[in-house]
C-alpha cells in the first residue's frame, strides 16, 4: 500500500522550482461565494457567541487545564544540542555549497531546513502543539554561556525593535533570492547568528530574546494557540487558543503592533505571490516605478493600515461601550485574538508546501552531503479546501477569544457585546483577505 501511495502521489521535483514558496490548489468554487461565505460564518460566530455564552460558561472552558507531568532534563539537553548542530549543519551546507556541488535549492539541507523544515513545520508545531523554541534555538543556547554586559534597553524603546527587524526579516525573504540561493542564505544565516549573540551578550539573554528578537517573539506569541505549554516546570494541557484570552504579556504600544505585524507579514508573504498583486503592480512598473520600490513600500503601507485599522476598532469599541477605560488599553486586551488569525492563514498558506516538499527534505536529511535526486509529493486537487477550512477555524477562534476578554473587560454584557462591532468587522475584513490570497493559485513573484 505504501508503495502504491508513493506512486500516486510523490513524483520528481521540478529543477527550475525556482522560489521555494508556498504552493496553493485552485479551487472549484467561484472566489466570490468563498469570500462571502467566509465572511458570514464569521459574523454568525459573533452573533452566536453573544447571545449563547455567559461568563461563567466562558470561564469554565478557559480555566479547564490539566498536568501532563515535567520535562525530561535529559530531552531538554537534548534540544538544544539539536539546536546548535541544525545551525552548524546549515551554515555549512549553505557557506560552502559550490565546493560540495550543492547548489540546486531542492538538494541543499540549509534551504530545505531553513524554508521546509523550520520556517514552515517548525513553526506551525508552536501553534498546533506547543512552543519548543526556547530550548531549540541555538542562538540562546550559545548566547547563555557567553559572558553577558547586562544592559539595560531604555523601557521607551519597548519591543520597537522587534517591530522592525520582523518586517526587514520578511522582505529580505521576499525580494532578494534568499529562498533558493544556499549562499546567500548561509550568509544570511551567519549573519543573523553574529547579530543575535552579540545582542544577547550587551543586553541579556533574557531581554534580547523577550524584547527584541523578532524569531523568538514569533514562536512565543505562537505558542498562546497551542494546547500544551510549560508552567513552573510542569507541561500542562488547555483548550487550544485559551492563553490568548490573558494579555498580561502585552505591555504596550509596541507589544500590539508586534502582534499586528505578525497577521501582516504572513498576509502580505502571501499576496505578493497573486495574480491580484500582479496585477496591480504591473501598470505601475509601466509607468516607469521601480519594482523593487514597490515591494517595501507596500509592506510599510500595509502594515500602517493594519496596525490602522486595528486601532480605529478598538477606539470605536471603547466609544460603542462608553467605558473610561483607555484606546490603548483596550487594543492591548484585544490584540492576542489576532495571533489565532495568524495562525489559521499560516498553516493554510504552509501546510501544502511543507508536505510537498517534505520528501525532499528528508532525502537531504538522510545525506546531506550527497543527497538523492528531490522527490515533490503531489497534493490532491481538494487539498485547496483544507486551506480555506484552517483560515475559518483560525478567524471563529479569533471571535471566541474577543467575546472571553470583553467579558472580563467591561462588567455588563452589553457594554461587552457592543465592544465587538467595530472589532468584528475589522475581522470580517481580515477574513476576506485571507481567503481572497488562499483562493489564488500561487505565482512567482513578479518582477523580481
Amino acid at each position: 500500500m505504501l508503495g502504491v501511495a508513493c506512486a500516486l502521489f510523490v513524483g520528481t521535483a521540478l529543477a527550475h522550482s525556482g522560489s521555494l514558496g508556498g504552493s496553493r490548489q485552485d479551487l472549484s468554487v467561484p472566489q466570490w461565494l468563498v469570500l462571502m461565505t467566509g465572511g458570514g460564518a464569521v459574523g454568525a460566530s459573533f452573533l452566536l457567541a453573544s447571545f449563547v455564552t455567559d461568563r461563567s460558561f466562558l470561564r469554565a472552558v478557559h480555566d479547564s487545564e490539566r498536568g501532563l507531568g515535567s520535562p525530561v532534563r535529559p530531552l531538554v539537553v537534548i534540544g538544544r544540542i539539536g539546536g546548535v548542530v541544525g545551525l552548524v549543519g546549515v551554515l555549512v551546507t549553505g557557506l560552502f555549497a559550490d565546493p560540495l556541488g550543492l547548489t540546486q535549492p531542492l538538494r541543499n539541507l540549509a534551504v530545505l531546513v531553513v524554508w521546509v523544515g523550520w520556517w514552515a513545520g517548525f513553526s506551525m508545531t508552536t501553534y498546533l502543539v506547543g512552543d519548543t523554541w526556547p530550548v531549540l534555538n541555538p542562538w540562546r543556547t550559545v548566547a547563555s554561556v557567553l559572558p553577558s554586559l547586562d544592559r539595560s534597553l531604555p523601557e521607551r524603546v519597548g519591543s520597537w525593535p522587534s517591530v522592525g527587524l520582523l518586517l526587514a526579516l520578511v522582505w529580505l525573504e521576499v525580494v532578494s533570492p534568499v529562498a533558493d540561493d544556499p549562499t546567500l542564505l548561509g550568509a544570511v544565516v551567519l549573519a543573523y547568528t553574529v547579530f543575535t549573540v552579540a545582542g544577547a551578550a550587551v543586553f541579556g539573554t533574557e531581554t534580547w530574546f523577550s524584547r527584541v528578537d523578532p524569531v523568538s517573539r514569533v514562536f512565543a506569541a505562537y505558542g498562546r494557540v497551542a494546547p500544551l505549554t510549560v508552567e513552573d516546570g510542569r507541561v500542562r494541557a488547555r483548550v487550544p487558543g485559551m492563553a490568548l484570552s490573558e494579555a498580561s504579556w502585552l505591555s504596550g504600544r509596541s507589544d500590539v503592533a508586534f502582534v499586528v505585524a505578525l497577521l501582516w507579514v504572513t498576509t502580505y508573504d502571501g499576496f505578493v505571490a497573486t495574480p491580484t498583486w500582479r496585477g496591480v503592480v504591473t501598470p505601475l512598473v509601466e509607468a516607469g516605478v521601480p519594482a523593487p520600490l514597490l515591494y517595501p513600500l507596500a509592506l510599510v503601507v500595509g502594515f500602517v493600515l493594519f496596525y490602522g485599522a486595528y486601532r480605529l476598532a478598538a477606539r470605536s469599541g471603547k466609544r460603542a461601550a462608553d467605558s473610561l477605560l483607555t484606546t490603548d488599553e483596550v487594543a492591548r486586551r484585544f490584540a492576542p485574538s489576532l495571533l489565532a488569525i495568524a495562525a489559521g492563514y499560516h498553516v493554510a498558506h504552509y501546510l501544502g508546501y511543507f508536505l510537498s516538499l517534505s520528501p525532499a527534505l528528508l532525502g537531504a536529511l538522510s545525506n546531506p552531503f550527497s543527497p538523492p535526486p528531490p522527490l515533490e509529493l503531489v497534493l490532491p486537487s481538494w487539498f485547496g479546501g483544507v486551506g480555506l477550512t484552517f483560515v475559518l477555524v483560525g478567524h471563529v477562534l479569533a471571535i471566541w477569544v474577543a467575546h472571553t476578554a470583553a467579558f472580563e473587560l467591561f462588567p455588563s454584557r452589553v457594554q461587552a457585546i457592543r465592544s465587538q462591532y467595530a472589532l468584528t468587522a475589522v475581522m470580517v475584513l481580515y477574513t476576506m483577505t485571507s481567503l481572497l490570497i488562499v483562493s489564488q493559485p500561487a505565482i512567482e513573484v513578479p518582477y523580481l
